[in-house]
């Protein structure tokens, strides 16, 4: 099978490079120094050092080079970029299933990806988001991970097939909304876990924010059309831990570093990544705000974005909250 990745970042080139031992794969950069770099290199140094890139992964510069003859097309970007590079699908003329690997809301309107899709695609296009637990380097390495692949179209089965390997099991559900809720706000609960581990609140304290959190989660996503039991699995659980409780969390670094009192902008600009959930709080809250749904952690962690020097006062009002019913 021939994938076009599009996005050169670390999940993209990750995905590329695991991919490439069994289809012919091109991965697409729209920056073009990073493409020079990546080809006189074979590597990814910028967003994915320590990997040697395969012989056999082809890398274009052209959009429509890229597209040429694929027959399933995975979308790397990040949300924000994502309308963006669906317009040039469109206009590629484009057939293939697409894929989407990005996790959160588009700034401003804060839609989840497959909003975006039906604003900029044909109807009847065969769709799908993947996600779940998978840090970039550990599947470039081709250590074993799960996932998920949502999608409600009857091409769901054949995406899914040439996405699984060994190294890679890939999970099916038709509950598009619900997966990309967890796939976004498991990245505001790690900033939280971040927080909390910064200001040396303990394992217990972690343990709860994850459990609450999660619940968070579900509440909001089935406000937003999710299915409950999806947030008990891959994308969903799954997810949240691998990002509450790993170093190699970007959103838990920022939870991190803001626990100590560094200035959010110092924070995003050191990391070299996009961090999801800085955005992706603010969008929620917003969106609870219209739906009217609790979520008191994702508001917490918008209150210490906006001054991470009342990091410890959050936590602290968090645990003020009255008592209640889990339940």
């Amino acid at each position: 099978m021939k994938i076009a990745v599009l996005g050169a970042g670390a999940w993209g080139t990750a995905i590329a490079i695991t991919l490439a031992w069994r289809h012919e794969v091109t991965l697409w950069a729209r920056d073009a120094g990073l493409l020079a770099a990546m080809r006189a290199e074979g590597a990814n140094r910028r967003y994915l050092p320590g990997f040697e890139l395969p012989a056999a992964l082809v890398l274009e510069a052209s959009f429509t080079a890229a597209l040429n003859g694929a027959n399933l097309v995975l979308v790397a970007v990040t949300t924000n970029g994502l309308r963006e590079v669906l317009r040039n699908v469109r206009e590629a003329d484009c057939t293939a299933p697409l894929t989407w690997l990005c996790k959160g809301f588009e700034i401003g309107q804060a839609l989840l990806p497959h909003q975006i899709c039906a604003q900029e695609l044909p109807a009847g296009k065969p769709l799908a988001v993947l996600s779940g637990p998978s840090f970039a380097p550990e599947v470039a390495r081709g250590l074993p991970a799960a996932l998920t692949l949502a999608s409600t179209h009857a091409r769901a089965a054949e995406i899914a097939q040439a996405l699984h390997s060994p190294a890679l099991r890939v999970y099916a559900t038709d509950d598009v909304t619900g997966v990309e809720v967890g796939a976004a706000l498991k990245n505001v609960m790690a900033i939280s876990a971040g927080v909390s581990d910064g200001l040396q609140l303990g394992a217990n304290a972690r343990a709860a924010l994850i459990t609450r959190g999660l619940a968070e989660m579900t509440r909001f996503g089935i406000a937003l059309g999710g299915r409950a039991e999806t947030f008990m699995g891959l994308a969903g659980i799954g997810d949240l831990v691998l990002t509450c409780t790993s170093d190699l969390s970007r959103n838990r670094r920022v939870g991190l570093a803001l626990a100590r009192g560094e200035p959010l902008a110092a924070v995003l600009s050191g990391l070299g990544h996009v961090a999801e959930g800085v955005f992706t709080a603010r969008a929620a809250a917003r969106l609870a705000d219209e739906m009217r749904v609790e979520m008191p952690i994702t508001r917490a962690v918008c209150r210490v974005l906006a001054e991470p020097g009342t990091a410890r006062d959050a936590v602290g009002e968090l645990m003020a909250r009255g008592q209640r019913s889990e339940y």
